[in-house]
C-alpha cells in the first residue's frame, strides 16, 4: 500500500470516527428528551391524579352537605339523593298532571322549599367556583297514549320533558329567596328534557314507568375539563 492509499484510509477512518461520534450525540439527544417527555408524563399524570382525589374529596363532602340537610324532608316529598349528587324527586302524583308541562302546586310548594336551601349549599364558596352546571333533568317513560310509534312516542314524550324542565326553570328562577343568586344561576343552572332516554328498570329488566317519570337535579364539576387540559398539554 502506497503512501497515498494510506492517507486516504487514514482520512475514511476519521470521516467513520466523526460519523459514530454523531450518532453517539444524537443518541444522547434522544435518550434526554425521552427522559424529559417521561418526566412530564409522570407530573402531568400526578397532577390528573391530584384533580381527581380533590373533585371526588369535593363530591363526597357536597353529598354528605345535602345529605344532612334534606335527610329529614325526602320522604315526604319523594325524593331520593344519590352518591354521585343527583337529587331526584319521583312522586309524580304531585310533579305534573299526566301529558301537561305546568307544574302542579304541590310541587311548587316542594320547590319552593327545597330550592332556596339547596342554593345556599351549592353556592358556598368552598363548592360554587368548581360547579361547572347544575342540571335540572326532566325524564319520562317511554309511553305515550296513541303514538303512531315508539319513534313517534319518543319525540312527544322529549317535547314533554324539555317544556317541564323549562316550567321548573322559569319557576326557581323567579323565586325572591334566590335573587341575589339570580346571576350565578344563570351562567351554570340548565334545563335538560331527556324523554324516555333513562327510563328506570325494574330488577327483571321491564321498564318501572313510575319511577321514570321523574325530575332530577345534578351537579357537575368541571374536574373533567380540567382532567382534559392536562391531557392536551401532555399531547401537544
Amino acid at each position: 500500500m502506497n503512501e497515498n492509499e494510506l492517507e486516504q484510509l487514514k482520512e475514511q477512518e476519521g470521516h467513520w470516527v466523526a460519523v459514530s461520534d454523531l450518532m453517539a450525540g444524537l443518541m444522547m439527544v434522544f435518550m434526554l428528551i425521552s427522559v424529559v417527555f417521561m418526566m412530564n408524563v409522570e407530573e402531568e399524570r400526578n397532577k390528573v391524579r391530584d384533580v381527581a382525589i380533590l373533585y371526588d374529596h369535593l363530591r363526597v363532602q357536597l353529598y354528605e352537605d345535602l345529605k344532612s340537610e334534606f335527610a329529614p324532608d325526602m320522604a315526604g316529598w319523594g325524593a331520593e339523593l344519590d352518591k354521585d349528587l343527583t337529587f331526584r324527586f319521583n312522586n309524580t302524583e304531585v310533579l305534573f298532571d299526566k301529558g301537561q308541562a305546568d307544574l302542579k302546586p304541590e310541587f311548587q310548594a316542594i320547590l319552593k322549599d327545597f330550592f332556596p336551601r339547596y342554593m345556599r349549599i351549592i353556592a358556598q364558596q368552598k363548592y360554587r367556583n368548581d360547579i361547572l352546571e347544575v342540571r335540572i333533568e326532566g325524564h319520562t317513560s317511554s309511553a305515550w297514549s296513541g303514538a303512531l310509534s315508539e319513534d313517534d312516542a319518543y319525540i312527544r314524550n322529549m317535547n314533554l320533558s324539555q317544556e317541564r324542565t323549562r316550567s321548573t326553570l322559569a319557576f326557581l328562577l323567579g323565586l325572591n329567596e334566590v335573587h341575589d343568586d339570580k346571576v350565578w344561576l344563570k351562567s351554570h343552572l340548565t334545563a335538560n328534557g331527556l324523554s324516555s332516554a333513562k327510563v328506570i328498570r325494574n330488577a327483571d329488566g321491564s321498564e318501572n314507568g313510575d319511577r321514570s317519570r321523574r325530575v332530577e337535579f345534578h351537579v357537575r364539576t368541571d374536574a373533567e375539563s380540567r382532567i382534559a387540559t392536562i391531557l392536551d398539554k401532555v399531547l401537544q
